[in-house]
C-alpha cells in the first residue's frame, strides 16, 4: 500500500510540475531468481536450455514487466495474441546485441518500429500450478497456440553427465551465447533463490555502484584509467580491464551501476580477475542490498 501512495504523490506531483507521468512504482514481479552452478549435483533432475543475454519480461496476463517492476511500453500488436496467463521470459535482440535490446525495452515507445528487432523467448508459465517438469510441456502448447513468430518457446534438454553438459556450453558458447540455466524439474514455481534454478557460464558477473573515476597513465593518460566501485553489500574496489578507448574516453558516472564479470573470490572475498562488462541500465539491482 505504501509504494502504491508514493506511485500516485509521484504522479501528483509530476503532473503538477508540468512533466509527462512516466514512471510508475510498482513492486517488482514475483519471479524465481537464478543461483550459480558448482557442480556436483544430479543432472538427471534438470532440464537444460541456453541463457539469453536480454531483458527479463514477466507478462501477468495484460501488461509487460521488467523484472524490477517497471511496465514495458511495447507495442499493442507484439502482445496482442498473448493469453491471460502469466508468461516469463527474456526479450532479446540476438547475440551481442544486450545494449540494443536494453534501449529498446526500457526507451522506445510503443509506436518505434526498433521494436520489430525484440523477441520474447518463453521459458516458464508462473501461475501453471505445476512442477517444471509438467510446465516444458504447457510452455510449448501456450507458444504454439500464440502463434506469433517473434515468440518463442525456449529449448529445453536433458543431459547424461557433466561431459555432455560442458558440450552443451560450448555449443552455446561457439555461436556467441552467454551460458546455460539448469532448472530443477520436480519443483514449482516459487519466487526468489534457491528454487532449483541455476546458471552456468564460464565467468560469474556481478552489479556494483561507480563511487570514483581514476585517471588513465601512459597510453590512455588523459582517458579514464579503472572506475572504484562499491558492491551492494559494501566491499569496494577497482575496476580497470574490458573497457574500449572509447568508453575510457566517455566513462561511466559517479553514481552509476555496472555490470562486472570474474572468476571466484580472493581469500580476502573481493573478486578475482574483474573485468567491465557493461553499464547497467535502470539503476541498482532489484534485489534488495543485504546490508544497506
Amino acid at each position: 500500500m505504501r509504494s502504491m501512495m508514493w506511485g500516485i504523490w509521484l504522479g501528483v506531483l509530476v503532473w503538477a510540475a508540468g512533466l509527462p507521468v512516466v514512471v510508475c512504482a510498482a513492486p517488482p514481479p514475483p519471479v524465481e531468481l537464478v543461483d550459480v552452478y558448482h557442480g556436483g549435483i544430479d543432472l538427471s533432475h534438470y532440464w537444460i536450455s541456453e541463457k539469453f543475454d536480454g531483458v527479463r519480461g514477466y507478462w501477468n496476463g495484460h501488461e509487460l514487466l521488467t523484472r524490477g517492476g517497471t511496465v514495458v511500453r511495447a507495442p499493442a500488436w507484439f502482445t496482442n495474441e498473448w493469453p491471460k496467463t502469466p508468461m516469463d521470459g527474456e526479450l532479446w535482440a540476438g547475440y551481442g546485441h544486450f545494449a540494443m535490446a536494453s534501449t529498446i525495452v526500457r526507451t522506445a515507445g510503443p509506436d518505434d518500429p526498433a521494436w520489430h528487432q525484440i523477441s520474447y523467448h518463453v521459458f516458464d508459465l508462473p501461475a501453471h500450478g505445476g512442477n517444471f517438469d509438467a510446465r516444458v510441456p504447457a510452455i510449448r502448447k501456450t507458444v504454439a497456440a500464440i502463434g506469433d513468430s517473434w515468440v518463442v518457446a525456449i529449448r529445453q534438454f536433458h543431459v547424461r553427465d557433466e561431459a555432455a553438459l560442458q558440450a552443451a556450453l560450448k555449443r552455446v558458447l561457439d555461436k556467441g551465447g552467454e551460458g546455460l540455466v539448469l532448472h530443477r524439474g520436480d519443483v514449482p514455481y516459487r519466487s526468489g533463490r534457491n528454487v532449483g534454478l541455476l546458471k552456468l557460464k564460464p565467468y560469474e558477473d556481478a552489479e556494483a555502484k561507480v563511487v570514483a573515476i581514476r585517471p588513465g597513465e601512459g597510453r590512455i593518460k588523459g582517458m579514464m584509467g579503472s572506475i572504484e566501485v562499491r558492491t551492494p553489500d559494501g566491499r569496494r574496489f577497482a575496476i580497470g580491464s574490458g573497457f574500449t578507448d572509447a568508453q575510457r574516453a566517455h566513462p561511466p558516472a559517479v553514481g552509476s551501476w555496472v555490470t562486472y564479470r570474474f572468476n571466484g573470490l580472493t581469500n580476502s572475498g573481493l573478486p578475482r580477475f574483474v573485468r567491465f562488462l557493461r553499464l547497467r541500465p535502470g539503476g541498482p539491482p532489484p534485489e534488495p542490498a543485504a546490508h544497506p
